[in-house]
């Protein structure tokens, strides 16, 4: 996501970064090219205009004239104004209230709403030990109830609907259901409908009207760009909606309805989906986005997603096995599958510092896909003691996993060469100046061992 904008913004900021002297000239130079770059994001012409001018006043202000580093200062105004340009201060919701708390999801055909209700129950469960319930208000879209029963059975969420009925009525009635169930958050997927479509909007009127839900989310495809921030302004002036779910931002190069939005509505972006998989939803944190975009990394959403996949036991048991050097092929493949389990490559390279472009240039997931594929081809005997590995068994591996010998030898040979870096480094634990030692070593073979 916003991969262009970066790639366009990325030069600008190098050239701030090495200037000593600020004048009105280089910093009006800078802004013409980060806005020629907004606006081909396609960002809200007014949004653009708004941002130039308050960077602008701040860039040209005492502080920086008299800063140490004044192009780095530049660089600081910048990402503090595009996180409030995102929204400000990022608020986790905390969905509180008399249960069942309620939930209406709202937007147009197509924006992934019934997706996005399954995502956010899901969500809402695994992440806030919530019990949700969804319930089924699309009765004009073929299938949409059973899209949502489907989603339901496959996440293990109970869905209440009543068929092709009025959904005024199938949401209050949902409501009764989640309180006998004792559900304490229900999620209401209406139709997907034309702002211009004035019975339609009036039906979500009432709906909100009868069930009084605490939140009311716009869903908007981010792939879009103006067009979502035009309807979403519509949506907001007529049901004052409370905050927007952007999906596929995966797939969305610019960034333009993320950038917009707020400025426009007024609403806060509350949560993006990330991909296709029922747990890529994550909630929006505007200074930890501002931070990707100007490739300054997001190392907090990073810490989060791994303290998702590992707990503290199997982090023990790991630093151990380090430790002692008994670190195998079996625990290669159990790290390999934890780490594939937090996202793509590209996507954990994008939130590091100074990695955001070989993110996008020299990652090839699908050299993760034959090392995998490589080792499930190998017994469990091959992989607790790799030593009983010779040339007929890595003959077989390289047929059974669909790749080559010379594969099957550099990823045996490069697993070698870590577990002897992990044994000197285990030997320099705890001894004066190990840690310059380790940094040596390093530098000498080139980096740690690349998979």
């Amino acid at each position: 996501m916003f991969e262009q904008l970066s790639g366009k913004l990325e030069g600008v900021f190098k050239k701030l970064r090495g200037q000593h002297k600020i004048t009105e000239e280089n910093v009006s130079e800078s802004l013409r090219e980060i806005r020629v770059a907004l606006l081909s994001a396609d960002v809200n012409f007014e949004t653009v205009k708004d941002f130039i001018a308050a960077v602008k006043v701040k860039a040209l202000g005492a502080e920086v004239l008299q800063s140490v580093s004044p192009g780095q200062m530049i660089v600081k105004i910048l990402h503090d104004e595009m996180a409030l340009l995102l929204g400000g201060e990022g608020a986790e919701p905390h969905y509180l209230g008399a249960p069942p708390v309620g939930i209406l999801m709202m937007g147009l055909q197509g924006s992934g709403k019934t997706t996005a209700c399954g995502k956010l129950a899901l969500n809402l469960r695994d992440k806030w030990k919530r019990k949700p319930l969804m319930v089924a208000c699309d009765v004009y879209r073929p299938a949409a109830i059973e899209q949502l029963k489907t989603l339901g059975k496959q996440l293990n969420i109970p869905v209440y609907d009543e068929g092709l009925g009025d959904p005024v009525r199938i949401a209050e009635n949902g409501r009764k259901a989640a309180r006998e169930l004792g559900c304490d958050i229900v999620i209401y997927d209406t139709a997907g409908r034309l702002q211009i479509d004035d019975a339609l909007m009036a039906e979500l009127e009432r709906i909100q009207a009868v069930v009084k839900p605490s939140e009311r989310f716009f869903v908007a495809d981010a792939m879009t760009g103006q067009e979502a921030v035009n309807v979403a302004k519509t949506f907001n002036d007529r049901l004052d909606f409370t905050g927007v779910i952007l999906t596929k931002m995966d797939g969305d190069a610019r960034g333009g309805a993320a950038l917009s939005i707020k400025s426009v509505t007024g609403k806060p972006i509350r949560y993006v989906g990330t991909g296709e998989k029922m747990d890529a939803l994550e909630i929006f944190h505007p200074d930890r986005m501002a931070s990707r975009i100007l490739g300054m990394g997001d190392v907090l959403t990073l810490v989060e997603k791994a303290q998702e996949v590992y707990n503290a036991q199997e982090a023990k048991q790991l630093e151990k096995k380090f430790r002692q050097n008994k670190f195998d092929l079996d625990d290669f493949l159990t790290q390999l599958r934890q780490v594939k389990k937090m996202g793509s490559m590209a996507e954990l390279a994008s939130m590091i510092p100074g990695l955001g472009k070989l993110s996008e240039a020299k990652i090839d997931e699908n050299q993760f896909k034959h090392i995998e594929a490589i080792l499930t081809s190998m017994t469990p005997k091959e992989r607790q003691n790799p030593k009983i590995i010779d040339g007929r068994r890595r003959h077989r591996m390289a047929q059974g996993s669909g790749t080559s010998l010379q594969e099957v030898n550099q990823m045996l040979r490069q697993f070698e060469q870590m577990q002897k870096m992990m044994k000197q480094v285990s030997g320099m634990a705890g001894k004066a100046g190990g840690m310059k030692q380790l940094q040596r070593m390093v530098q000498q073979k080139g980096g740690m061992p690349k998979f």
